[in-house]
């Protein structure tokens, strides 16, 4: 394992040695649910995304990936430097905007609009590019984990459920060897479905970025040799997008059309059809698994919270499903979810409030903890260059625009809110596993004007883009100002 500074180090050393290129900021990124590290690099030039990740042969599956979609012009990041210990990576930067934030518009609004069904229909586009070009010549020998999908992958997405979600359910009894002939029965089925095409296998809208209104497709690593049906439930069933019925029928149509227009594939569009019901169920279930894993095993509220999402599908799913045999025991545990709906949607939601302060040192000293929560930090801003010096930015604070370009011109700025912004992400993403409602921030300067302003009104609005979950309040307490950013 490297450490943090380590792996800065080697990212800089690569964009300096083999891109040639200046590192001028090096900030990380906000925490998924992958053990990989992410950090966005900025040059003299462009943006950039380094990656740290210790699992060698995911990473060479990533590798091994990326140069073959990019050769098949799929829209995919450039692999630009790897260290020699291939545990390090440069990539080209795809933004910050996924298809994701366009289906969390649409679910504020009431509704899902055109641009973003357009969306859909684009990445549906790609995605067949992806199952078919991207197929040809590509080195399944470097897939991680496996590189097909096979009955052990079925039979592990099938466990997971059972082990992860169903298992924790003390209202819920079912006899497990009766629930494991229909697991059998329902890979076996599954295994028929046409295999020879690539199966990205995490297909869904946080994996999809959009750059000038055209998507673009990160995290194929765990790709492998599979049937068509995966990804498009994938993407179409995804709990948390809550797709309107209607809106994923005409999708799924949109897809089929795709598949009959390829030739000597019109068999493929009634294979299609006959399997699909099967995949739906099995990618439902998974799903419930990985929230039983995160959410009641390590204890991840958020995932806890996304339980009747998936519940509400598995159940629409159930009274929906056409397959030309019985699961009997599978469809009595289903038959029961209704007395889960209650149990995990009045869960509390633990929404963590981190107050962002400015304060002067000279004038009221560090804010008091009303919380008394006693946690947090405490940065003192007063080693940085002072606007507060110079005649011209006197009567203005560090949310003007003058003092924010006399700050942002600053090398030891960039150092000082990069630093910042690892150890505070580091707690928030730890007070979020845990549970804590409460975080506080400060930053003090001499007058409680300039410097400290400037990075709580900083630091503040960074955590309410990477962590909308969040409440977020910022106060200028020299300024006698606050802002609140509520949950999203």
């Amino acid at each position: 394992m490297k450490t943090l500074d380590e792996i800065k180090q080697t990212l800089t050393e690569l964009v300096e040695n083999e891109l040639h290129e200046k590192v001028v900021a090096l900030v990380a990124m906000p925490g998924s649910g992958s053990s990989r590290q992410y950090f966005r690099i900025q040059t003299d030039s462009r943006s950039l995304i380094g990656a740290y990740n210790v699992n060698v042969e995911e990473n060479e599956a990533f590798y091994s990936f990326s140069k073959h979609f990019t050769q098949c012009k799929l829209p995919v990041p450039e692999v630009l430097a790897v260290s020699a210990g291939k545990d390090v990576y440069v990539q080209t930067d795809l933004g910050d905007d996924s298809l994701f934030k366009h289906v969390e518009k649409c679910l504020e609004n009431g509704k899902f609009d055109e641009e973003t069904i357009d969306l859909y229909r684009k990445s549906l586009d790609k995605l067949f590019d992806f199952q078919t070009i991207g197929h040809k010549g590509l080195d399944y020998s470097k897939a991680f984990p496996t590189p097909a999908f096979d009955e052990m992958s079925i039979m592990e997405d099938l466990n997971y459920f059972k082990y992860c979600f169903l298992k924790e359910q003390e209202e819920i009894s079912f006899n497990e060897t009766r629930l494991d002939a229909d697991f059998q029965r329902l890979a076996k089925y599954i295994l028929e479905a046409p295999a020879d095409f690539f199966m990205y296998r995490d297909f869904q809208s946080r994996n999809i970025m959009i750059v000038n209104n055209e998507p673009y497709f990160i995290d194929y690593q765990g790709g492998r040799r599979g049937p068509l049906q995966y990804d498009v439930v994938s993407l179409l069933y995804q709990v948390k997008a809550r797709i309107p019925e209607d809106i994923r029928l005409q999708l799924i149509d949109y897809y089929k059309q795709r598949i009959s227009t390829v030739e000597s594939q019109s068999s493929l569009t009634l294979s299609f059809d006959k399997y699909f019901p099967a995949f739906v169920l099995l990618r439902l279930l998974q799903v419930l698994g990985a929230y039983g894993f995160r959410g009641l095993i390590q204890k991840k509220l958020h995932f806890m919270q996304s339980i009747p999402y998936a519940i509400r599908e598995l159940m629409n799913a159930n009274s929906h499903w056409s397959l030309p045999f019985e699961l009997p025991e599978l469809r009595s545990v289903i038959d029961k979810f209704g007395l889960l709906l209650l149990k995990y949607e009045n869960i509390e939601p633990e929404v963590l409030t981190i107050s962002v302060n400015s304060f002067s040192f000279k004038s009221g000293g560090v804010p008091y903890d009303k919380s008394g929560n006693g946690g947090g930090f405490v940065f003192d801003c007063r080693a940085l260059p002072n606007p507060g010096r110079y005649e011209q930015y006197k009567a203005l604070t560090g949310e003007d625009a003058p003092v924010k370009e006399f700050l942002d011109d600053k090398p030891d700025t960039h150092y000082f809110l990069q630093n910042v912004q690892m150890i505070v992400f580091q707690s928030v993403d730890n007070y979020l596993e845990r549970g804590f409602k409460n975080l506080q921030i400060n930053f003090g300067c001499t007058g409680g004007r300039h410097r400290s302003v400037y990075f709580a009104q900083t630091i503040g609005e960074m955590i309410h883009e990477n962590y909308p979950m969040v409440r977020v309040e910022i106060n200028h307490l020299a300024q006698h100002k606050n802002y609140v950013y509520e949950p999203r």
